[in-house]
This record gives structure tokens, C-alpha cells and sequence, in this order.
């Protein structure tokens, strides 16, 4: 193990320990000479069933992420491989998980929902077009990095692979219960373990919006996939509809590749239908919250959510249009 304090191959002093799992420890660790923080993630031989086999993943994980250079994405500057102990330095990310955060707060705001996974949706895009395409598998809060600054890395590579087409079945199945797409595990039509792809990774990131976004664990019980707005009825439609398609059970329904389902996240606000409604029974009706709360079943407080955004949203399309006015 790693002593704090201690100089890693000359250069690299530890700092502190920031985190450790079943067969890895995380330490703070610093360039003294380049003043550079950075993150190195020890993986020793003790207490390893299969060290060799560990180990062999690793460099796999490690070899695919020095290829990687995208914004959402982490970096590894160096491996150092000892003969009883791996060690990955990489990336030293400031913040809290996506986990962290449910834990501590519940249910984020729908407008960091819709960030989010603009954001994450942009990472696995640039995974799935890579050559050959990287498929990541386990998406879920405690892979997913908060920065101070704002914005979100994706992070532990350690279920990705790379896609082979020719390569019509996985054979070890990978990934976490709850976020994971049902060719992940098998599905209920009696299939085992079936080949992920681009559109595996589309699923988990639509569990995870709605773990977020209604701060419902999919892990926990009861268990249950929802309309998001079952959970809160004050979420967006368009957003349910998005992460509706997502979480299709069949690959063939959901969003095809990564390119869609941003367009979709984008525009979530003109796939709903509610605050049309809205704006149209106050604006142009002149009904009173209460009025239009009964006539939609909803509460007076959801209704001045729904027309403020749906204000926002013509008061944007009025911008845009002056401008294209202006331009032309």
C-alpha cells in the first residue's frame, strides 16, 4: 500500500487517500515540479483472487482511456506497472458524484436534468463514434463526476468495450441492476445475454435521468421503471417522453445513436404539449391557476410552473425570430 508522503516513480508525492473500493485505493497525489494535482488509482496483488486477470483489464481500461480527449471525459497521463501493485494516474476531478448529490439533495432541478445529459449524451457520442466505437455499460450516479465549476465527467471505465459488429453476443453479463438495459442481463422475452451497443448506453443514461431528475434509485425498491412524471407530475412531458424512448425494452425503439436523443434533450420543451395548454387556457382564456388545475387535474402551483415556462419558451422564439429578421 501506499504510504502518504511517499514519492511514486520519482515524481508523483501522495497526498492523501480520497477513496477505495473492493480491490483499488484512490490517493491525491502531486507533481511537485510541474505544481500539477493529480489522481492515481493503486491496484495491488494482495488480496486479489485474480491478479493477473485484474491486471489485464486494467491495462485494457487504461489503454482505451489514453486514447480519449473530450471535455466530459477524464485523462490518464501515465501507468506505472510493478510487478505486485498497478497504478493509473489520471485525471485528479474536484467534486461530488451525481450519487453524492441525490443523496444529499433528492431530485435535482428538471433544467440541470436536461444539462446533464446533454452533456453525457455528448461523451458517449464521441465513444460511439470512435474506431472501432466504445461501448461504456455502466452508466449510473457514482460514475458521474460534478465539477465545481459546473458540468459533469464520466469516469471508471472498467465495464467499457470495444464493439465488434461481427460479434453478435456478450458473454459475461456487465453492468449495474436498475440502470442497465435488459440485453444486459437478458430480457422477458426468455433471451440470455445478448451483443451492447451504442443503444445500450442510451438506456442506462435514461435510468439515470430519471433517477436524478425524480430522485427514485432504480436500484432500490420497489423497483419500478415510471413515467417520470407519475413520480412528479411538475417534471416536463417532453423530457418523459425522452427518457420514455430511452428505456424501451426492444433496442430497435429507442433513440438509435447519441446524435438523436441530443436533438431530442435540446428541444424536450416542444415535444410538450402541457404547457401549450396552459398558455392557451391562461393567455387566451383568461382562467384563473385554480380553473385550469381542475380542468387538468393537476395543482394551482404546477399550472404557474407550466405558463412561466411556456412563456420562456415564446419569449425565446420571438428573440430568434427577430434575429433571423435582422440577419436577413
Amino acid at each position: 500500500m501506499l504510504q502518504i508522503g511517499s514519492l511514486v516513480d520519482g515524481k508523483y508525492k501522495i497526498l492523501s487517500e480520497i477513496g477505495r473500493g473492493g480491490m483499488s485505493i484512490v490517493y491525491m497525489a502531486i507533481n511537485e515540479k510541474a505544481n500539477k494535482t493529480w489522481a492515481i488509482k493503486e491496484v495491488r496483488k494482495e488480496g486479489v483472487n485474480d491478479f493477473k486477470a485484474v491486471k489485464q483489464g486494467l491495462i485494457v481500461e487504461t489503454e482505451m482511456l489514453k486514447r480519449l480527449k473530450h471535455k466530459f471525459l477524464p485523462s490518464i497521463v501515465d501507468v506505472i506497472d510493478m510487478e505486485d501493485t498497478f497504478i493509473i494516474v489520471m485525471d485528479y476531478i474536484e467534486g461530488d458524484t451525481i450519487q453524492d448529490r441525490l443523496k444529499k439533495e433528492g431530485a435535482q432541478p428538471q433544467e440541470l436534468v436536461v444539462e446533464w445529459g446533454l452533456q453525457l449524451a455528448s461523451a458517449l457520442n464521441y465513444l460511439h463514434n470512435m474506431n472501432p466505437p466504445i461501448i461504456y455499460r455502466d452508466m449510473k450516479p457514482s460514475n458521474v463526476m460534478i465539477k465545481p465549476e459546473g458540468g459533469v465527467k464520466l469516469i471508471d471505465f472498467g465495464t467499457a468495450k470495444e464493439y465488434e459488429i461481427e460479434n453478435n453476443a456478450d458473454t459475461t453479463a456487465l453492468g449495474t441492476r436498475g440502470y442497465a438495459a435488459p440485453e444486459q442481463f437478458g430480457d422477458s422475452k426468455g433471451r440470455g445475454i445478448y451483443n451492447t451497443d451504442a443503444r445500450t448506453d442510451i438506456y442506462n443514461l435514461g435510468e439515470n435521468l430519471s433517477h436524478i431528475g425524480t430522485g427514485k434509485n432504480p436500484c432500490e425498491p420497489p423497483y419500478e421503471i415510471k413515467p417520470i412524471r407519475e413520480w412528479n407530475p411538475m417534471l416536463s412531458s417532453g423530457l418523459e417522453k425522452i427518457i420514455l424512448k430511452c428505456t424501451q425494452a426492444d433496442p430497435n425503439d429507442r433513440y438509435q445513436n447519441c446524435t438523436e436523443l441530443m436533438y431530442a434533450l435540446e428541444h424536450y420543451d416542444e415535444l410538450d404539449d402541457s404547457y401549450r395548454v396552459v398558455f392557451e387556457y391562461k393567455y387566451l382564456y383568461r382562467m384563473s391557476d385554480e380553473e385550469i388545475a381542475d380542468i387538468l387535474g393537476i395543482s394551482a402551483k404546477n399550472v404557474n410552473v407550466r405558463y412561466f415556462r411556456a412563456r420562456k419558451k415564446l419569449q425565446e422564439m420571438i428573440r430568434k425570430e427577430e434575429k433571423s429578421i435582422e440577419e436577413a
